[in-house]
């Protein structure tokens, strides 16, 4: 997948502010969002209905949003059960939520692309098998396998920070 442009623009801001263009989030994606800076939030569901959340160090590759996490995590068996869910973070000048499914990836190709960016942001995450393996993760990650997944979004909301200001709803095919 190659990174995607919105099918559909809508203006939500309450202040006569212009729409946000797509490009101005996107392109903090590709140059600042990863990093042990920047936190990102997933959302899920557990199976009973009640809500999840988790800090997660995410990463932008090629249009889609790629996260771990060790398969007897909360997040993991939620995602297992249902794939739906958000992920919220805030950037240099503006907040995005995104909403959207996370499905497992396993393909080596697609693994090691991950891996290398989470190696240049200081995490050395190794492919083995179909996840990844580390010396260290975060406190709560437990011990590796840590499966991977991509998270293809369908909507986006984006919440300007700083000049100039806006808030907008972007839609994906």
């Amino acid at each position: 997948m190659s990174d995607r442009e919105p099918t559909q623009t809508t203006n939500l801001s309450r202040y006569g502010n212009d729409e946000l263009p797509w490009s101005r989030a996107r392109d903090i994606l590709v140059v600042g969002s990863q990093g042990p800076g920047v936190t990102f939030f997933l959302g899920t569901v557990r199976p009973d209905g009640r809500p999840h959340a988790a800090g997660i160090g995410a990463v932008w590759h090629d249009g889609d949003l790629y996260l771990t996490s060790s398969p007897q995590a909360r997040k993991a068996q939620n995602l297992a059960a249902n794939p739906a869910g958000t992920i919220s973070v805030r950037l240099a000048g503006i907040d995005l939520c995104f909403e959207g499914e996370a499905h497992r990836v396993t393909d080596g190709e697609t693994l090691e692309s991950i891996a290398a960016i989470y190696r240049d942001v200081g995490w050395p995450a190794q492919v083995e098998g179909d996840a990844f393996t580390a010396p260290f993760n975060a406190p709560s990650a437990g011990p590796p396998p840590y499966n991977v997944y991509r998270f293809v979004f369908h909507t986006v909301f984006g919440v300007a920070t700083e000049e100039p200001h806006g808030a907008t709803r972007w839609r994906f095919e």
